[in-house]
């Protein structure tokens, strides 16, 4: 068995070409996005450079086990599903995230990758689809968001944004006419800070303004109150 680590990935690591430091592997229902409803893989990477104040995955700043790109995909390919996600913790910050993503698509996976939108996503296989979330205010973390990031969107993609209060919504909503997004990318995604922010809110909010965008809440979250992990 690898040995289970809980200390944060050094640049070094960070920067291993065939070696990932990985939080869980685990077989669920998807809880967002377009993809919402179907089965899926979940790879979750260990570490992240964001600290966003409604964060609900902090156990995977540290957890993890070094393992190799074909050790990942071994496991993968005993799961009957060809949906995968990389999610985090932030998987792009992880040299190798990028040739597992790539060896995925040439086995004829759908490969999605959640991204907390600090990272450059130029880099990432064009074959799949990437969920780049733009950090409202409420985060702490909107000075870290990298709008060149916007610059490389398809319409294959997706933009998300967490919104934890009316400051959040308006901010969201400047930042979706400014740039565009409903041009760039086949869906805008917008879901409530969950115990912070009412839905109906949120969906009000929508309704009013007749944004076009995708109101979602963490379908996983309902399925199972309560598990954090591996769900």
């Amino acid at each position: 068995m690898p040995e289970v680590l809980e200390k944060a990935l050094t640049v070094a690591e960070k920067k291993r070409p065939d070696v990932l430091r990985i939080n869980e592997i685990f077989y669920s229902i998807q809880g967002e996005g377009s993809r919402s409803g179907d089965r899926c893989i979940f790879i979750r990477l260990t570490g992240c450079g964001l600290r966003c104040t409604y964060c609900d995955t902090e156990y995977a700043f540290y957890e993890g086990e070094d393992r190799s790109v074909k050790n990942v995909l071994d496991e993968i390919h005993a799961y009957d599903c060809k949906l995968v996600e990389l999610t985090g913790g932030e998987p792009l910050e992880q040299e190798a995230a990028f040739g597992l993503m790539k060896s995925l698509c040439d086995e004829g996976y759908e490969v999605m990758v959640e991204t907390g939108g600090h990272i450059d996503i130029s880099r990432v296989d064009p074959r799949v689809k990437r969920i780049v979330d733009l950090k409202t205010p409420s985060s702490g973390m909107s000075a870290r968001n990298l709008y060149k990031n916007i610059d490389y969107l398809q319409m294959t993609d997706e933009v998300k944004f967490v919104i934890g209060d009316r400051h959040d919504y308006l901010w969201s909503k400047e930042k979706i006419t400014s740039f565009d997004l409903a041009a760039k990318v086949g869906t805008i995604l917008m879901s409530p800070v969950t115990d912070i922010l009412a839905p109906d809110d949120l969906a009000k909010w929508i309704l009013e303004d007749r944004l076009p965008v995708r109101f979602q809440v963490q379908l996983h979250k309902i399925i199972w109150p309560g598990v954090e992990r591996g769900v």
